[in-house]
């Protein structure tokens, strides 16, 4: 695996995102803040793409916050955190990305997809996009919030 420069990441996110804010910190980081409209019918999303050598990319939804959840539901499905709006668009055990990858091909379009599944869970509040469940802080943090009603 050839790790992708942030100088090619931060090029290619220029070419398919002009109007983004891209901040890089010579080959160690790269933040990237854009507007996305997953699809013809969706709302557009403002996201940001935080990678930090050795520690991997993270994608989280900045606007609109907080994200509608469906009826009778009280965190967003797959995401690492519910407050942070982080998504989570691959399983790192199963090596689905890695910084060999362009963004613009693999994180962002799946965050895309992530957004048209999200939107369908909101209509339905059956989430339809697939991906292998694991606790999430979002749960967690959903769990110790009934623990601290029930104690009351």
């Amino acid at each position: 695996m050839n790790r992708k420069s942030l100088l090619k990441q931060e090029g290619a996110l220029k070419s398919y995102f002009p109007g983004s804010i891209i901040k890089r910190k010579g080959e160690r980081e790269l933040t990237w803040i854009g507007e996305i409209t997953p699809s013809p019918l969706s709302a557009t999303y403002k996201i940001k793409l935080h990678y930090r050598y050795n520690e991997g990319a993270k994608v989280y939804v900045l606007d609109p916050k907080p994200l509608k959840l469906a009826k009778g539901k009280t965190v967003l499905p797959h995401v690492y955190s519910t407050p942070e709006q982080r998504l989570c668009l691959y399983y790192p055990n199963e090596n689905e990305w890695d910084t060999s990858m362009y963004y613009v091909k693999t994180l962002i379009p799946w965050a895309c997809e992530w957004l048209v599944h999200y939107e369908c869970w909101v209509a339905t509040g059956t989430w339809h996009g697939g991906g292998i469940h694991h606790e999430t802080e979002a749960e967690k943090q959903a769990d110790e919030q009934k623990e601290k009603v029930n104690e009351q």
